[in-house]
Order: structure tokens, then C-alpha cells, then sequence
């Protein structure tokens, strides 16, 4: 081999672990916290949307009409940049996970409202028929099989999701892209570095899609009983 394959085979070497190590501790934490934190917001964004307030339904209906129309690295910037200087200043890791928040709360609440909208009206009737309440019908009846409906489009936002992470490199979150770009300005090997860091995201990616698949199959042979 070369002097030069050999440098850089050794720069992969050396940078893998760092890598991996900002993934584990940055990127997938923040992915964790905010999908939970954001699929929280959705359950309730849905619930208001689908409420008999207008007003509930309004506010929500507002909410998820800004987040999707505006880009999630604006979102960051105004989180992070932008409420300084209103007097409220965030540290880099919790503004990220409030912006991924808003932004996973808003897109998945579509996933939710549909799922809750795809179970019939006799469910709701059932539920009625035992004497329940209508949030006793949510909960013990519609919600438990919504949740059947919404898990491959929730995990396909979870994965997304990781991947999205990179853009927190954007207010200082020293995850895995930003950790890529600190190696770059030391080893001046970008294409290379970045590579390693797509291959990462890549296997993270890979691990959590074979995830779902299992909660896939499981949740089918559950409503097959």
C-alpha cells in the first residue's frame, strides 16, 4: 500500500471511535428525548385537532400549519439565535431537543389524527354501549388500536429523525456531524470523514430499521389473535 492509503486508513482508524462515541452520546440521546417529548405533542396536537373546540382545535390546527411550512434548521436558529434576544437564553442541547420536539410533534400529530380517524365509529359506539366515557372509550379502545395503525409511520419518523440530528451541529451540539467536521479542520480529509460519518449514520439507520421490522411482525401477530 502507499504512504497515502496508508495515512488515511489510519485517520479512519483513529476518527472511528470519536465518531461513534458523539453518535452514542449525542445523536441518539437527543434522537430518543425528542422523538418521546415530540410523540407526546403529537398524541395531544391530534386530540386537539380532532376536538369540538374550535379554539383548541384552531391553536393546533396553527401549530402544525408553522412548523411544516417552515424549515427545521430555521426552527434551531430562532430557538438558539433568535431568543436571546428577547432575554431567554437556551443551551445548545436543550434547544435542540425543544426544536426537534415542535418539528416531530407537528408532523407526527398527522400520523396520530389519521390513525385515531382510521378506526370505525362502531369502536366508539362499543365503547359507549359498556358505559364508558368518551376518554375511557380513547384509551381503553380506539388509542390502543391507533397505535397498531401508527407504528410504521412513527418508526420511519423516528428514523428520519436520526438522521436529522446533523442539523444540530448548526447551534454547537457536538453530535456526530459536528464531531465530523472538528476531525475534517485536523486532518484536512473531508470526503473521507465525511464518509465515515454517513456510514455510521448509516448502521444506525440499518439497526433501527431491522427494529422496526421486529415491532412490525409483532404487532401483526398480536392483532392476528
Amino acid at each position: 500500500m502507499s504512504d497515502q492509503t496508508i495515512r488515511l486508513w489510519d485517520i479512519f482508524i483513529d476518527s472511528f471511535l470519536p465518531l461513534l462515541k458523539a453518535g452514542v452520546l449525542y445523536t441518539i440521546p437527543l434522537s430518543l428525548i425528542s422523538f418521546v417529548l415530540g410523540c407526546i405533542v403529537a398524541l395531544l396536537t391530534a386530540l386537539a385537532r380532532l376536538s369540538e373546540n374550535k379554539i383548541l382545535s384552531s391553536v393546533a390546527r396553527f401549530y402544525v400549519w408553522l412548523i411544516r411550512g417552515t424549515p427545521l434548521l430555521v426552527q434551531l436558529y430562532i430557538i438558539f439565535y433568535g431568543l436571546p434576544r428577547v432575554g431567554l437564553i437556551i443551551d445548545p442541547f436543550p434547544a435542540a431537543i425543544i426544536g426537534f420536539t415542535l418539528n416531530v410533534g407537528a408532523y407526527n400529530s398527522e400520523i396520530v389524527r389519521a390513525a385515531i380517524l382510521s378506526i370505525s365509529k362502531g369502536q366508539w359506539e362499543a365503547g359507549f354501549s359498556l358505559g364508558m366515557t368518551k376518554l375511557q372509550t380513547l384509551r381503553r379502545i380506539v388509542l390502543p388500536q391507533a397505535t397498531r395503525v401508527a407504528v410504521p409511520p412513527l418508526s420511519n419518523s423516528f428514523i428520519s429523525l436520526v438522521k436529522d440530528t446533523s442539523l444540530a451541529f448548526a447551534i454547537t451540539v457536538t453530535e456526530m456531524f459536528q464531531k465530523a467536521n472538528q476531525l475534517t479542520a485536523y486532518y484536512y480529509e473531508p470526503l473521507l470523514l465525511y464518509s465515515e460519518a454517513a456510514l455510521i449514520y448509516l448502521i444506525f439507520s440499518t439497526v433501527l430499521s431491522q427494529l422496526q421490522a421486529k415491532l412490525e411482525r409483532r404487532f401483526d401477530r398480536f392483532t392476528a389473535r
